[in-house]
């Protein structure tokens, strides 16, 4: 599993984690360490996140709830401007012989990510709301 977070004008360390990630080592390896710091370091940030049970375990929560957070509404990736950060190192993905080559190769592709491809994805949240409402809820072309 892969981790990383974005912000208009930073972004978080990748993180890549091995095994099964559940609540307590989302507090454990993620929140605490680098979420925690990287917010604490954006005077007013909101966290976003979906809602994969690790990020809705209830000690997750409560770790969370010294930060502003939104809800995420279900079934709505196309929210997150994070999801198409990520299709974009996809489509960017070399073909890698062995997982430390993959985990080299994200890492590099995560490092040298255009911040101004970040700020476009952020500055185009507004409109990708309203389509969902548009919708009712359901995709979007958008």
């Amino acid at each position: 599993m892969v981790w990383g977070a974005i912000a208009y004008d930073s972004r978080s360390t990748l993180i890549v984690m091995h095994g099964t990630l559940t609540g307590q080592r989302y507090v454990d390896d993620i929140l605490q360490p680098y979420v925690g710091p990287f917010l604490n370091g954006l005077p007013g940030a909101i966290f976003q996140q979906n809602n994969a049970r690790p990020h809705t375990s209830r000690v997750a929560q409560d770790f969370l709830r010294h930060f502003r957070t939104i809800p995420w509404p279900a079934r709505s990736p196309d929210l997150s401007p994070l999801e198409y950060v990520w299709d974009q190192l996809k489509q960017q993905m070399p073909s890698c012989h062995s997982v430390h080559d993959l985990e080299l190769a994200v890492q590099d592709l995560w490092a040298h990510l255009p911040h101004d491809n970040i700020r476009c994805l952020i500055n185009s949240m507004p409109d990708g709301v309203a389509a969902c409402i548009a919708s009712g809820g359901s995709p979007t072309r958008y």
